[in-house]
């Protein structure tokens, strides 16, 4: 009797699904949360015409709007295509990301003066480099 209070018994069939499952509930329980406090008061606010939604009928920037949903779609594509170039050495993240960053800066960059265009430039090339050095060296996470 003694033996079974100490004696931990473990179905490894199911086990593993413990904590995925439990992550599930608070999860949907948060968002059930999030919809009550914030989403239904602020719909109402928006029948009774006190606010308005977001997006809709405001103006956009069309050209960074869509060139950043252009950039994402490139980014994952090419990362991929320049991988495979260079297998198993995280090469295609590293220049791809360089790109990636270079382009994103360029297309928000507001001023273009040779001060701002030295400091995108530079994070370009330091910010992926430092991550590629940081992921794929020191924690050996292999990289596209």
């Amino acid at each position: 009797m003694a033996s079974d209070l100490l004696s931990v018994s473990i179905d490894f069939e199911t086990s593993h699904l413990y904590f995925p499952t439990l992550v599930h509930w608070i999860l949907g329980i948060l968002f059930a949360v999030i919809l009550l406090t914030r989403v239904v008061p602020f719909m109402a606010a928006v029948r009774r015409g006190e606010r308005t939604l977001p997006i809709i009928g405001e103006s956009r920037d069309n050209k960074r709007f869509f060139g950043t949903f252009a950039l994402i779609i490139a980014y994952f594509y090419l990362m991929d295509v320049v991988g495979n170039l260079f297998p198993y050495t995280g090469y295609g993240f590293l220049f791809v990301s360089m790109a990636f960053v270079l382009l994103m800066s360029l297309l928000y960059l507001h001023k273009w003066t040779r001060k701002t265009l030295v400091i995108v430039a530079v994070n370009a090339v330091v910010a992926p480099a430092l991550v590629w050095f940081v992921l794929a060296k020191l924690f050996t996470i292999t990289l596209p």
